[in-house]
């Protein structure tokens, strides 16, 4: 039995809209991504390119300032913003100094950034640089051989990636960044308060 035209017409768009309504709604509620949303990559943070699904990032090594070799995975339990960049690197220079306001804003038992070196084994380069330029409150780390930075699969400096509490990535920038205004604040503490649950 054939149905009478408008009653199949509108069937028919009952069937599309609930298409519709599920491919789209991936994208403005992936439920890893539950406390950051795409809607936050604006202002300051417009650049920020947010993960489709949390990815665990492998576990690399990484040096401290000692010049003991840490791993990624030391950092789990905490939201992580690591961040590439090199001394020689002007983009890189010039966001350190609101990293270092953006990390004296959060306690560290929650949230630590994690500025790479890849200036390499080249401590004597890099202290003298923190202390040049008063940064009081962010560690000190190398990436050795730039290994983190090619298994990250990062290829512009700066580059960071957010980290949340499990070791997974939510999502990056690429390029520099003012990372102590209302919308990085509010990012960060986005990411925090999503890794409560």
């Amino acid at each position: 039995m054939a149905h009478p035209v408008p009653n199949f017409l509108l069937g028919r768009r009952y069937i599309l809209c609930g298409a519709l309504a599920a491919a789209v709604l991936p994208a403005t509620a992936t439920p890893g991504l539950a406390g950051v949303k795409a809607d936050m990559a604006k202002g300051a943070m417009e650049r920020f390119k947010l993960a489709k699904t949390p990815k665990p990032l492998p576990d690399l090594e990484i040096q401290n300032a000692d010049d003991k070799p840490m791993k990624l995975g030391d950092f789990k339990g905490k939201v992580v913003l690591l961040n590439f960049w090199a001394t020689w690197c002007t983009p890189c220079v010039k966001e350190m100094p609101s990293l270092d306001r953006l990390q004296a804003a959060f306690p560290k038992d929650k949230f630590v950034i994690v500025p790479l070196s890849i200036d390499g084994p080249t401590k004597p380069k890099v202290a003298p640089f923190y202390k040049d330029q008063k940064l009081a409150n962010l560690g000190l780390y190398f990436d050795k051989g730039r290994k983190t930075m090619q298994g990250l699969d990062v290829t512009l400096l700066p580059t960071s990636i957010l980290v949340d509490a499990k070791g997974r990535e939510l999502g990056r920038i690429e390029g520099d960044a003012d990372w102590d205004m209302p919308e990085s604040i509010a990012l960060m503490k986005a990411a925090i308060g999503k890794d409560k649950s």
